[in-house]
């Protein structure tokens, strides 16, 4: 009996999926929930368990390839019949993704998905989107790249399940010209001639959900890319996505930075001598991220600012303090959350964290782990910076970063003294956040730490 393979639904917003890796070939043998393949979504990186025991029979959608939710990718044997009636399946796999091989012979492209056919003749795009992309099927981010690129969605055919519109359909109008020259009339000005720069991109609105898209470009000329010896690796999924995050973020949010410096001395003695017994206790290790974490949500609490978001003209503050921590992988990064961190005690935030951070490296996060932060931390200290400069994480106004933790020389009541020091940095989005909220809520944090008074057995 065959048994169809379907990419899933990772969320309720995600309709689309790309496959990174196949973890097994056609004619292997698959045990029922065994990871088969590996797929890579707006949201999260996750293996997706085999549906049933039997033989892979068939791959029909190859490696780097986009396709819908409940579309069949490949097919088990669920019989487990002879190997040789699985044989031929590898002359029938879908080739692979065409980047790897066009990437020399042209610039750098643009980080994007192939179009689907353009449809033809479209009507002309109109201005006012906004408003009836609200009674059409589409995700938050098809709306967005809709209302960036001056695209009506009542003029576009969807392709997808029930008819909605996929970012396939709006790249494929994109692609096609669907944008008109006059969807920004701030640009009154005749158009450039063929062979100069395009202008710049217009400001991007407002932006929330947590899903942002934006074109990646270049500002090298194409001839400047290639010279001397070189490789050209194609970028992953997850690094196209981190990349149209982070420079969508630059380009939606006013970043400004404050600094300041905290005397760890207090918590690294109360870790220094509460780490073992917190280990043997609770089976698991004492880090001094959940102070951080603490800290922050002492400072969102009395900045409630810090803990918002904004869409348009329309400042969200959020009731849930929900921090997101960044993990480092080894392909990429994510940010996952602990929900309601201002709830938990340090022992409920360090097992959180650990959890959170290993279902992460082991691609086993669902999506709503990355979904709803409402502020966020990364630790660059961790790999001994002395501190750093973050982006926001949209739709965040705020993150913190934090440094590493060593001991210098300090003047305390007229005399030198060797504590332990750490610079920690604010980002936030000026647009909401002015510079006398950001450096009261640092003051904050730093009295919290600085004047630690929790138990942590």
């Amino acid at each position: 009996m065959a048994v169809d393979i379907v990419m899933p639904q990772m969320g309720e917003s995600i309709f689309e999926g790309t496959i990174t890796k196949w973890l097994k070939k056609p004619g292997d043998k698959v045990e029922r929930d065994e990871p088969l393949f590996e797929i890579s979504t707006d949201k999260v990186d996750a293996e997706i368990p085999s549906p049933s025991a039997g033989v892979l029979k068939e791959i029909k959608v190859g490696e780097g390839q986009t396709v819908p939710i409940q579309t069949i990718v490949g097919v088990i044997d669920a019989a487990g019949s002879a190997a040789a009636s699985s044989a031929p399946a590898p002359a029938k796999t879908a080739a692979p993704a065409p980047a790897p091989a066009k990437a020399p012979a042209a610039a750098v492209p643009a980080i994007s998905r192939p179009a689907a056919p353009a449809p033809a003749a479209a009507p002309a795009p109109s201005a006012s989107s906004s408003s009836t992309s609200e009674r059409i099927h589409s995700s938050p981010l098809v709306r967005r790249m809709a209302k960036e690129h001056g695209i009506d969605l009542a003029t576009v055919e969807g392709t997808g399940a029930g008819g909605r519109i996929s970012k396939q359909d709006i790249e494929a109008m994109i692609a096609a010209g669907g944008a008109p020259a006059s969807a920004h009339p701030a640009y009154s000005a005749p158009s450039p001639a063929p062979s100069s720069r395009p202008a710049p991109p217009p400001a991007a609105p407002g932006v929330s959900g947590g899903q942002v898209h934006v074109a990646l470009e270049t500002a090298v000329p194409r001839e400047k890319m290639y010279f001397g010896n070189y490789e050209v690796h194609p970028m992953s999924t997850m690094r196209q996505r981190i990349a149209e995050h982070m420079v969508a973020s630059k380009r939606v949010s006013a970043h400004v930075y404050s600094v300041d410096e905290i005397d760890m001395t207090k918590v690294a003695a109360l870790r220094a001598k509460s780490k073992d017994e917190f280990e043997k206790r609770y089976e698991t290790k004492l880090t001094f991220m959940p102070f951080f974490v603490k800290a922050a949500v002492a400072g969102l609490r009395a900045y409630p600012t810090l803990n918002a978001s904004l869409d348009g003209t329309n400042i969200i503050l959020h009731k849930e303090i929900n921090v997101g921590i960044a993990v480092a992988l080894d392909w990429g990064l994510l940010v996952p959350v602990v929900k309601n961190a201002d709830e938990k005690n340090i022992l409920g935030i360090q097992r959180n964290m650990n959890d959170l951070a290993e279902r992460a490296r082991s691609k086993k996060l669902k999506p709503e782990e990355v979904q709803e932060c409402t502020f966020s931390i990364t630790n660059p200290g961790v790999f001994g910076g002395l501190f750093g400069l973050p982006v926001i994480s949209q739709p965040n106004v705020g993150i913190l970063g934090l440094g590493a933790i060593e001991k210098r020389p300090v003047v305390i009541n007229d005399s030198i003294a060797i504590r332990s020091m750490c610079y920690v940095t604010l980002s936030y989005d000026h647009r909401v956040v002015d510079g006398a909220i950001a450096h009261q809520f640092l003051h904050k944090v730093k009295e919290t730490l600085e004047n630690w008074n929790e138990p942590v057995l």
